[in-house]
């Protein structure tokens, strides 16, 4: 099954509801695509020796990986952390989750300035571009385990080597 996506409402409820739009309208990969968003289906049951993975972290240059276990038993200050990641941002860099349990919502505005959700689910990969306003919080779950995928630069510093 593909990745749900979909043009939110305006209203400023719970953010953890889905939001959708009234009259709902969909989003699909291709619209998402336009905007940079790309989206893998894995198998998150085993990541570690998944050669899609492997093979998406090889032509993308990710050489780096660590794991977020967000819900409230497992995470200091929880409600202000959730309340920081839906603050809207922008990176410089690509934003890489893969969620292995759990689930929550990605949204980024599109060319139009409306926010479309982009609910994540075991088994998604996606990447968001840089340079897209974006936000995430939990679904009423309360719950994702997601590896965040970066490339991970070592910069050399040549003070003192006569450069």
């Amino acid at each position: 099954m593909a990745i749900e996506a979909w043009f939110m409402d305006n209203n400023n409820e719970d953010p953890r509801l889905p939001h959708h739009g009234y009259p709902n309208e969909f989003v699909f990969l291709d619209q998402l695509a336009e905007l940079g968003v790309l989206y893998w289906k894995l198998n998150p049951n085993d990541c570690e020796n998944d050669q899609e993975l492997k093979n998406i972290r090889e032509a993308r240059g990710y050489n780096y990986m660590d794991l977020l276990d967000l819900c409230p038993e497992k995470v200091e200050n929880y409600e202000e952390k959730l309340k920081n990641f839906y603050t809207e941002h922008i990176h410089e860099d690509e934003e890489i989750r893969y969620c292995l349990e759990g689930s929550g919502y990605f949204d980024v505005r599109d060319k139009n300035d409306r926010w479309i959700r982009i609910w994540i689910k075991a088994g998604d990969l996606i990447i968001l571009p840089a340079g897209i306003y974006h936000r995430f919080t939990l679904d009423t779950n309360n719950y994702v385990k997601v590896i965040n995928l970066s490339i991970f630069l070592i910069k050399a510093s040549f003070l003192g080597c006569g450069m």
